[in-house]
C-alpha cells in the first residue's frame, strides 16, 4: 500500500520538479531554511516522494513527446494540405507574413512516411506516387525555366504542356 504524501511533502516534490533545486524547494514548501538542505536530502530518499516525483516526471515527459498517433496525424494533415506554414516575404514596401500549404514534394514525402508505417505493397499506390513525383519534377523544372526567363528581359518563354505530340512528329 502506498503512503500518501503530506501537503508539505507534496509541495516540496512539486517545487523540486519545477526547479530541480532541493534546498530552495524545501524552503518554498515551508521547511525552515537552516534545516532545508538535510530535510530535502532526506525527502528525496523517501520511497513515496521519489515515486511521486517519478510519476509526475513521466506524465510531463509523455505530454511533451509526440507519440506515433500524433506523428501520423501530422503527416496526414501535411499530405492533405491542411497544415499551413508561415512564409515571410520581404519587399521594398515592407515585410509580409503569409500562410501557405505544403508544396507537392513535401506532401508526397508525407504520404511516403505514412505508407512506411502501413506496409501494404500496393502497386497502384506506388504507381500513383511515381506519377505525382514526376508531375512535381516537371512543374519544378517549368518554374525554374520561367524564373530564368524572367531574368533575361525581352525574351518570351512558351511552355507547351498540352502534349499529344510524339517524337516522330516533333521535327515536322
Amino acid at each position: 500500500m502506498k503512503r500518501k504524501l503530506t501537503p508539505k511533502q507534496q509541495r516540496f516534490a512539486d517545487e523540486y520538479i519545477e526547479s530541480g533545486k532541493k534546498e530552495e524547494s524545501a524552503i518554498k514548501a515551508g521547511y525552515k531554511s537552516r534545516s532545508a538542505h538535510s530535510i530535502a536530502t532526506e525527502n528525496l530518499q523517501k520511497p513515496a516522494i521519489k515515486s511521486y516525483i517519478d510519476e509526475r516526471m513521466a506524465e510531463i515527459a509523455s505530454k511533451r513527446i509526440m507519440d506515433a498517433t500524433e506523428a501520423v496525424e501530422l503527416l496526414t494533415r501535411i499530405a492533405r494540405g491542411e497544415e499551413k506554414e508561415t512564409v515571410i516575404s520581404s519587399t521594398p514596401e515592407g515585410v509580409y507574413e503569409s500562410q501557405k500549404e505544403a508544396d507537392l514534394k513535401t506532401r508526397i514525402s508525407a504520404v511516403k512516411e505514412i505508407l512506411k508505417r502501413y506496409p501494404g505493397d500496393d502497386k497502384l499506390v506506388k504507381a500513383q506516387i511515381r506519377k505525382a513525383e514526376a508531375e512535381a519534377d516537371i512543374a519544378e523544372d517549368k518554374a525554374k525555366e520561367a524564373r530564368n526567363s524572367d531574368s533575361s528581359e525581352g525574351q518570351t518563354l512558351i511552355v507547351d504542356d498540352v502534349g499529344g505530340m510524339d517524337d516522330e512528329n516533333a521535327g515536322s
